[in-house]
């Protein structure tokens, strides 16, 4: 990561200037591997149609690591890559959203309130494991087709639907008549003497269509009694005959419904009531509210974001529900996120293994430590450490972390991810595959998303999450445009264009200069400029990068990992290393590459003072290396071959 040594000084012309050490605090250095093939992971094709462009990194400020997001590239461990996008089978375009913005859809809330059901719930993971079981089996009988398939589908469902209801109304009675007794209990209590006869408690289920009637309704009420208002009328007809009824306190109870509906909700939450119900009185009436059903606070203000950014306005009447002061009982299962700093970790990388070997039918000699910590230990981005009072670094700082997730202690997800002066970048996630039926790609994804508004608040400039790449001619990689409003990299211009824009233009060819649908007002663009010369780096990095988010495979409707290139890289033909289907910043060749820093046996100079140091080079060396400057200008764009120190060896 180069962090130690200090920067050296060249012989400039007579004089002397400061120059960037190799490997200086803070500094970016870069071995060049020129232009690459290998075979695509998406589309699997045998032939070498992937190409693409690649750097080592053995350091990387976070704010070059950005520009380099930002220029279209992605890095596996301490491997940077950029598709070369008008030539490779499979176009790859950065996608990114602005946290602020992102409204989620039915299905992402769904995988929210999963989450939330889990851990409030007291069942095994197996019974969640079965019920996926039998939701899938139910997505397969709607596949087949034909009346046979019909009718057994038809009757299975209808066996199913009895028994399930039958079983439904036994426990629903239960709960009832045990609500019903802890209500008669409270009632008698209450009273210490009565000559009147009071009326027993009658608890009702409160049904869809009652709450829609009444829109003041809470969704999470479930069962309602009126038996205030009975003890109101029967107390009322005693006093007429001049008995008295006395309460608790000694006292004449007052015949108002809605304060006996008071009294008996003290006693009544005194009891335990069934499937962690809640009370509370409501206008006379004992209400029961689901527990289960009450969102937390994270949700609550997940759901809120989601209706501010489509500009609703909060129902400003009056709901009867469970009020601030409730207390709400103990989740049943705790779930827990880390923020790591990158570092090898024995229960991560079993986890790690467990996970490639059972999700991606990796071989298990395969999955080694050292190519996981290549993967997705090894980074070359400088840590910053975070500076109390400074508002321009979050509170973890930049560098690479390990998001971890877990449940009552339990590690269960892993995911990687870069934090850099504007963004969070999603590299990888892994998780356990005891628990598929979490949906946890989705759902750290939307973790991460909410990590970038709250961070927002320290640290103002960090406002997008990046999803890797978006491939639009690849099914399984489509996912991503689902977390919107989404933006996609134009491959030549580096201008940020809507999905929405985009997809049009995608759906007619691959590769599109998007940036041609937007009204271009700063006059023509530079035309794209030929590769000029060939890769003269040597390509010693023998295996493709790794694509980095990680969701779920829409096809199978399970988690997938992070997609990824397993094959050895190809060896082009010189002849297709002058190729035309080379990106580059319009403006590269007017670019002095004389003003490169190069690394040089650990001596750092300006390219155009080579000679001057090293005295003069073989014939034609200096016009190769030129042009090999030339292209990794193109790559890189004009203020980061500036920036970063180009290491020749």
């Amino acid at each position: 990561m180069g962090d130690g040594a200090s920067s050296s000084r060249s012989d400039r012309g007579g004089g002397k200037e400061r120059v960037k050490g190799a490997g200086g605090i803070g500094e970016s250095k870069v071995t060049d591997h020129g232009r690459r093939r290998s075979s695509c992971g998406y589309c699997r094709s045998t032939s070498y149609s992937s190409i693409s462009h690649g750097l080592w990194a053995d350091s990387i400020t976070a704010e070059d690591y950005q520009e380099l997001l930002d220029h279209g590239w992605r890095r596996s461990g301490c491997f940077l890559y950029k598709p070369e996008m008008e030539g490779t089978c499979c176009p790859s375009y950065t996608i990114r959203l602005k946290a602020t913005d992102f409204y989620p859809s039915k299905e992402q809330a769904r995988v929210y309130k999963k989450m939330q059901r889990f851990l409030d719930d007291t069942t095994s993971v197996k019974k969640f494991e079965s019920s996926k079981q039998k939701e899938n089996s139910c997505r397969g009988l709607l596949k087949l087709s034909g009346n046979d398939s019909i009718r057994k589908m038809t009757a299975l469902s209808t066996k199913e639907s009895s028994a399930s209801t039958c079983e439904n109304m036994c426990n629903e009675n239960d709960i009832l008549h045990s609500l019903a007794n802890i209500i008669n209990s409270a009632v008698s209590t209450l009273f210490v003497s009565y000559t009147a006869h009071l009326p027993k408690a009658v608890v009702k289920k409160v049904t869809c269509q009652a709450k829609k009637k009444l829109e003041e309704i809470s969704e999470d009420l479930v069962y309602t009694s009126s038996i205030a208002f009975q003890i109101a009328a029967a107390i009322r007809r005693s006093q007429s005959t001049d008995e008295t009824i006395k309460c608790q306190e000694s006292e004449l109870l007052d015949l108002n419904a809605t304060t006996i509906a008071e009294k008996l909700s003290c006693l009544v939450k005194e009891h335990e009531l069934p499937s962690e119900l809640l009370i509370k009185p409501c206008n006379g009436h004992l209400n029961f509210y689901s527990a289960t059903k009450q969102r937390s606070s994270e949700f609550i203000n997940f759901k809120e974001s989601m209706l501010a950014s489509r500009g609703n306005r909060g129902n400003t009447k009056r709901i009867c529900s469970i009020d601030s002061n409730a207390v709400l009982p103990q989740k049943r299962r705790k779930l827990e996120i880390r923020m790591n700093r990158s570092s090898f970790d024995q229960e991560e990388f079993a986890l790690y293994r467990r996970y490639q070997i059972k999700v991606h039918d990796d071989k298990p000699d395969k999955v080694t430590v050292g190519s996981y910590k290549r993967f997705l230990v090894d980074t070359p981005i400088v840590f910053v450490p975070p500076v109390s009072g400074d508002n321009t670094i979050p509170p973890c700082g930049f560098g690479s972390f390990h998001q971890q997730y877990l449940i009552d202690g339990k590690l269960v997800a892993v995911g990687v991810v870069d934090v850099l002066p504007r963004c969070l970048s999603s590299k990888y996630l892994f998780w356990d595959p005891d628990f598929a039926f979490l949906s946890l790609g989705k759902y750290s994804a939307l973790q991460e998303i909410n990590w970038v508004k709250e961070t927002q608040n320290h640290c103002p400039s960090l406002q997008y999450y990046y999803l890797g790449y978006y491939i639009h001619s690849c099914n399984k990689m489509r996912y991503k445009a689902a977390y919107r409003p989404s933006e996609l990299l134009c491959p030549l211009r580096y201008q940020w264009v809507p999905f929405e824009v985009a997809r049009p233009l995608l759906d007619r060819n691959p590769y599109v200069v998007l940036s041609d649908s937007l009204a271009v007002k700063d006059g023509a663009m530079s035309p794209k400029l030929p590769n000029p010369v060939e890769n003269l780096g040597p390509d010693l990095y023998d295996s493709s990068p790794m694509e980095d988010l990680s969701d779920e495979d829409e096809e199978e409707d399970e988690e997938d990992g992070f997609h990824r290139e397993d094959s050895d890289t190809g060896v082009e033909d010189e002849s297709n290393l002058a190729a035309s289907n080379a990106l580059n910043v319009a403006d590269s060749r007017a670019y002095d590459v004389g003003d490169i820093v190069v690394d040089v046996y650990g001596s750092c100079v300006k390219f155009k003072d080579i000679e001057k140091v090293f005295g003069p080079l073989e014939r034609g060396t200096i016009s190769k290396l030129e042009s090999q400057l030339q292209r990794y200008v193109e790559v890189v764009g004009n203020e980061l071959a500036g920036r970063m120190v180009y290491y020749l060896g």
